[in-house]
């Protein structure tokens, strides 16, 4: 039998969480779903660990470490649902989070994504996600006016909280493998998405983003990783002002990035392609800090973090 949901985990050596990633899909009160665990060539026990837990609903695949896109494209080809929901190896799902996909799924039936609300923890501080222009009435379930304009504060889709229709990647393609080590796959597809189809969401938070689990590829060199290509929406961003602001905000974020590891060639580079009228005074101030006071001031904003006090410079 088929069933309703197919759950992709990439899974690369996150033998400390995967366990409990994985027992918060168990712990769904809607059940009827298969979980498709891709392990990319882990180098730890975290195959070990997915294969100890017994619950037939668990497909486990592997291959040798080709990155997540390659990943998660190959749980959407194995997936058996009509409907695919993500979740990375070191989130963890509340457990109305498949009830809640499928009654917007049910309400809104012809988006090509649906994401729901989700918070953020640092060690044990979970701070909350804030949406632009999206209603705060508890439970909304709706269509996304302007994506890119309701997600320049924090993301209207996070991978572990997405869901989309198989056949949408048939339309727009799959993850992008030419983009590495976690430098924006995700927010690539998220552009094709937006662009082509209707986004659904509800605003109910329903997943848990861990910002400070062991191994992320968000920890590898900057210099050593393949970014998106956000010139490639240029074009399109001409006739629209919200996708122009929304890549803007990209180029400013992973110039600060370059920055920090001291690669202001590549730096310099994307922020001659900003309109600086985009960003906020807080954004052009980091921007034109000095490598050194800017490592500074993120080291101070780290640290207040984890004492609850959330700094943003999209705010």
């Amino acid at each position: 039998m088929t069933p309703y949901f197919s759950v992709v985990i990439s899974l690369y050596n996150k033998e400390k969480h995967i366990q409990s990633t994985i027992e918060s899909v168990l712990a769904q009160s809607f059940v009827d779903f298969e979980i498709v665990v891709v392990n990319d060539g882990s180098t730890d026990n975290s195959e070990a660990i997915v294969r100890s837990i017994n619950d037939k609903r668990i497909q486990i695949y592997s291959q040798e470490n080709k990155g997540v896109s390659a990943a998660r494209n190959l749980g959407i080809e194995k997936a058996k649902a009509e409907l695919v929901a993500f979740l990375d190896a070191d989130d963890y799902w509340y457990p109305n989070h498949l009830e809640t996909l499928k009654t917007l799924y049910k309400i809104l039936p012809n988006c090509g994504l649906y994401a729901t609300a989700y918070v953020k923890q640092f060690n044990t501080v979970k701070i909350n996600s804030i949406y632009k222009n999206i209603p705060t009435t508890p439970n909304w379930m709706g269509i996304v006016a302007d994506y890119f304009e309701s997600s320049q504060i924090n993301s209207i889709a996070w991978t572990s909280a997405v869901m989309i229709p198989k056949k949408v990647f048939d339309t727009i393609g799959n993850f992008d493998t030419k983009i590495t080590l976690g430098a924006g796959e995700d927010t690539d597809l998220w552009i094709r998405v937006g662009l082509k189809y209707d986004v659904g969401f509800c605003n109910t938070v329903t997943a848990i983003h861990n910002l400070h689990s062991d191994n992320r590829v968000s920890n590898t060199n900057t210099n050593m990783r393949q970014f998106i290509n956000l010139d490639a929406y240029e074009a399109t961003a001409h006739s629209k002002p919200s996708l122009k602001k929304y890549l803007d905000f990209n180029r400013y974020s992973i110039a600060k990035q370059y920055k920090l590891v001291n690669n202001n060639l590549k730096a310099r580079e994307l922020i001659s392609k900003i309109d600086f009228n985009n960003l906020n005074w807080k954004q052009q101030l980091l921007l034109k800090m000095n490598n050194q006071l800017l490592r500074i001031f993120i080291k101070v904003k780290l640290l207040l973090r984890n004492l609850g006090c959330n700094l943003s410079s999209y705010k």
